[in-house]
């Protein structure tokens, strides 16, 4: 049986409580359930991610891969979705699925991801064609990221009206016009939803694969703000920090082939979001007391910056 890493069961349990804790009792039994039925052998250490172990398994016929087990969550639902409509597009490939258990056989790719590459250019270059491959139609039964918009538009808001803060009416209003103007007419499209550096790995297949998807149908755009939006604190400790905001748009725009201006808003769009969630609720990197307050700050300056033309 597998060991669970430390690490993990910790902030499993601290995240998910009791039923944290009773999945994890289970987990290795899940394993080697599914080790035996995929007729793989665990072939290297057992990693992890957020909310899933990680282990690295040979088999006859598709030889090194990797056996994913999350945490079952409504956020998990559509990843194998996702790998099963790109088919190896752009994105690792899903070898055997087990929908119950949240589980996944997928192609293993390198342990070093797209965040370790120290040329900020090179990485949001990456990033963009690999946002532009994984942009085909979207299977019926994804979430419509346009059915979201009047709760973003609501909590946009609430926030605004409830929470102290320094953020000026036109960062909130511009907001607010991109889940008018963008938000409720997105295509079907499919996405990664969680687009950032650390989600990208070097592969051998492809010179980098995407993985980690939330599975959504909508703007390719949206993803540019959710990779800008990762990459917030080496953006706003640059010497000119909207020059280098800009430089990211600007990049990402042309390696994806999408709309420059398009890609701002959503990515301002994410910023503000970002300054309120932080207020309400921290951030993983800090929850509350002084780090929390800091990234509070960069996330309301990023705002800022991408609030201007």
């Amino acid at each position: 049986m597998i060991a669970v890493p430390k690490v993990f069961a910790r902030s499993t349990v601290e995240r998910e409580g009791e039923p944290g804790a009773a999945w994890l009792a289970g987990l290795p039994g899940i394993v080697d359930e599914l080790l035996a039925r995929w007729g793989c052998v665990a072939d290297g250490e057992v990693m992890h991610g957020g909310v899933g172990v990680i282990v690295p398994v040979r088999r006859r016929d598709t030889g090194a891969a990797v056996l994913k087990v999350s945490f079952p969550h409504p956020g998990n639902v559509h990843e194998p979705d996702a790998f099963a409509a790109w088919g190896g597009r752009g994105a690792v490939l899903l070898y055997e699925r087990d929908d119950d258990r949240f589980a996944m056989l997928l192609e293993r790719g390198h342990t070093s991801t797209l965040a370790e590459v120290a040329d900020g250019d090179e990485v949001v270059t990456v990033a963009g064609r690999i946002s532009r491959r994984l942009a085909v139609p979207a299977p019926l039964g994804l979430p419509r990221l346009r059915d979201r918009a009047d709760d973003w538009e609501e909590q946009l808001r609430k926030d605004a009206a409830e929470l102290t803060h320094v953020l000026t009416r036109d960062v909130v209003d511009a907001a607010v016009a991109t889940v008018r103007e963008l938000g409720r007419v997105q295509p079907d499209v499919l996405i990664h939803g969680d687009l950032h550096a650390g989600n990208i790995l070097r592969a051998d297949r492809e010179g980098w694969l995407a993985i980690d998807p939330k599975g959504y149908a909508g703007d390719p755009a949206y993803d540019g703000g959710t990779l800008l939006k990762s990459r917030a604190l080496t953006l706003l400790g640059a010497d000119d920090p909207r020059k280098a905001v800009h430089r990211v748009l600007d990049v990402f725009a042309e390696a994806a082939e999408l709309d420059r201006g398009d890609v701002q808003r959503w990515a301002q769009f994410h910023a503000v979001q970002a300054a309120f969630w932080g207020r309400r609720h921290g951030f993983r990197m800090g929850r509350s007391g002084s780090q929390a307050d800091w990234l509070i700050e960069f996330a309301d300056r990023l705002a800022e910056l991408l609030t201007e033309p």
